[in-house]
Parts: structure tokens; sequence; C-alpha cells
């Protein structure tokens, strides 16, 4: 699961959830979407946008969590492999 964090961008950039969407251009409720990680796509021109507001790399807002049923299914391969 990737797992946006704009909320730790916002703190060390010190702005607001609202100056956030004006300068990027967003609806302050596609603004909490985001923030709330209740998205399930995210466009690369948004993202740039972002990058450039936020003046990050994209790796400074996104980060990749493995989902639990990753385990499982990693778990299940590697007891087939022993067989």
């Amino acid at each position: 699961m990737i797992e946006i964090r704009i909320d730790v961008m916002l703190a060390k950039r010190k702005m607001s959830v609202g100056e956030l969407a004006e300068r990027v251009g967003f609806t302050m409720a596609n603004v909490s979407l985001l923030k709330n990680g209740r998205i399930r796509a995210l466009k690369l021109s948004t993202l740039n946008r972002l990058c450039e507001v936020l003046d990050c790399q994209p790796a400074d807002l996104l980060v990749y969590l493995p989902d639990k049923s990753d385990d499982i299914d990693t778990l299940e391969a590697t007891e087939h492999e022993d067989e």
C-alpha cells in the first residue's frame, strides 16, 4: 500500500491545509481526501504540483507500506518452495 504523507510536509513547511489548497488549486475537500489517505489514484501532474508547492521530492510525500495480505502471499509462496 502506498501512503501519502501530506501532513508531514505541511508541518515541515509550516503550511496550513487551506494554504496548500489555494496554492495548488484544489478544493479543501480534495486536499482533505489526500491528507486522510482516502484516494485510490494520484495523477502525476497532481504529484508534480504538490512537489512544486511544497518544494519536495515525490519520496517525501509517498511511502510504501507492505499490506498484511502481501505478507501472507509471500509466506505461502515460501512454504510451497520447501515441498
